[in-house]
């Protein structure tokens, strides 16, 4: 039985950091024996974390390095059960080698080699019909917003090679670093 606490965005960070597979408001709900499922649908209805929060929130910890590098990467959350969620459309699933009906992310990662660690930095919502923008033009805002504002020092940026190809001739070449690109699985440890 759930208590009466609400969930804070902390609690919903650690779940998010400590679930390898399963990031769904159920099996969140299945393994917290502090929220029900009610609590923490209304707390995700009414929490707005955006972009500029996630790098609020991290940009204290990073630490750099002169060889940390940059991972972009695009994922599908699967929502094929769902019928009314507005950003679900259906798009390819490199999990489920399929098209799937989910919602698009792009996600920007720092990693700092020497220490092994990584920060999640920035992200993006792919919802071309609200804004008109693709996977790629997403990556390459993050990029040039890494470059301009968040002016993390890194050596390399890692991409699968659908997005290097459109990325790397846009902006990445023109910073003049080193760029290392080939397809990638990052693996829980």
């Amino acid at each position: 039985m759930a208590q009466s606490t609400s969930p804070t965005r902390l609690d919903y960070c650690q779940y998010l950091v400590s679930s390898q597979i399963n990031y769904t408001l159920t099996n969140f709900a299945d393994h917290s024996p502090k929220f029900s499922h009610d609590q923490l649908n209304r707390y995700l209805r009414d929490d707005k974390l955006t972009p500029r929060l996630v790098w609020e929130q991290t940009r204290e910890q990073i630490i750099t390095s002169p060889h940390g590098y940059l991972i972009f990467d695009d994922t599908v959350a699967d929502k094929n059960y769902s019928r009314s969620i507005e950003l679900v459309r259906r798009q390819w699933s490199r999990n489920t080698h399929s098209v799937i009906r989910g919602i698009g992310i792009v996600t920007c990662l720092y990693v700092n080699p020497e220490l092994e660690r990584f920060w999640f930095i920035d992200y993006r919502i792919f919802a071309p019909d609200e804004d008109g923008k693709t996977k790629l033009d997403h990556a390459t805002e993050m990029f040039d917003e890494v470059v301009a504002d968040k002016q993390l020092e890194f050596r390399c940026v890692l991409m699968d090679t659908r997005v290097t190809r459109v990325v790397n001739s846009c902006c990445i070449s023109r910073e003049m670093a080193r760029f290392t690109t080939a397809p990638y699985k990052i693996t829980a440890r």
